[in-house]
């Protein structure tokens, strides 16, 4: 069943976006009486029946509803976006296939980026979403400054990551059913200084293992570390 994305639902008839109802109805060719499913990326799962169908608007009643569980962990990663920004659109998209539920990105010392076009991986998020069955979307936030970011950090587990090998290794200190925070800094790594404050407000740093990793290869590692121990 096809599935779309609609964050906000009432009572009655619900109106798709334009971008959605041009899917809809161009690329999918659906038609009235059509059954669809509907994701609000809060875990809602929503089957509905189309009661309009046209290039620019296609309307549907919702029949039934569902919610998915929680998980009993979460996963926020900061991480610093690399000057190609293809490559933070590729992470957003594999972090939100495997239910990573936060993402912000930080300016850093040696950060490469300072824009960020928010939308354009909202919508990786929301493609993502739909094309792996997962109900829930990521929150996305846009630049955050790295001492904002480490002050307002409040996880039962802080991580920064960093490459020395004579940090523990990452695996080694997962916990179950936790809430973790995970620090990926630039191609330039972070400062020194960076980590020290880290260390200070209740980060540990921690190795990735003995490879250098991209800064996208090191988020989605680290996230599906994360995710190894408390699924399986």
């Amino acid at each position: 069943m096809t599935i779309f994305y609609l964050k906000k639902l009432i009572q009655g008839v619900n109106t798709l976006s334009e971008d959605e109802s041009r899917h809809c109805a161009q690329v999918l060719r659906h038609q009235k009486g059509d059954e669809i499913l509907i994701f609000d990326g809060n875990g809602g799962k929503h089957r509905a029946i189309l009661t309009q169908v046209s290039k620019k608007l296609c309307e549907f009643e919702i029949q039934s509803s569902e919610i998915a569980p929680e998980k009993g962990f979460s996963i926020h990663l900061g991480i610093a976006p690399t000057k190609n920004i293809d490559r933070m659109e590729w992470l957003t998209e594999k972090l939100t296939e495997i239910g990573v539920d936060e993402i912000t990105f930080i300016q850093t010392k040696h950060s490469e980026r300072k824009k960020l076009r928010l939308d354009r991986l909202e919508k990786k998020a929301v493609s993502a979403m739909k094309q792996s069955g997962n109900p829930f979307l990521p929150k996305i936030n846009n630049l955050t400054s790295f001492h904002d970011f480490i002050k307002d950090c409040n996880s039962d587990l802080r991580l920064i990551a960093h490459v020395d090998n004579s940090y523990t290794y990452m695996g080694d200190l997962l916990q179950k059913d936790r809430s973790f925070t995970i620090l990926i800094g630039p191609e330039g790594d972070f400062s020194r200084e960076e980590v020290g404050i880290a260390k200070n407000n209740g980060f540990q740093p921690v190795s990735l293992g003995q490879n250098t990793l991209r800064t996208e290869t090191a988020g989605f590692t680290a996230c599906c570390m994360v995710n190894f121990k408390n699924l399986f």
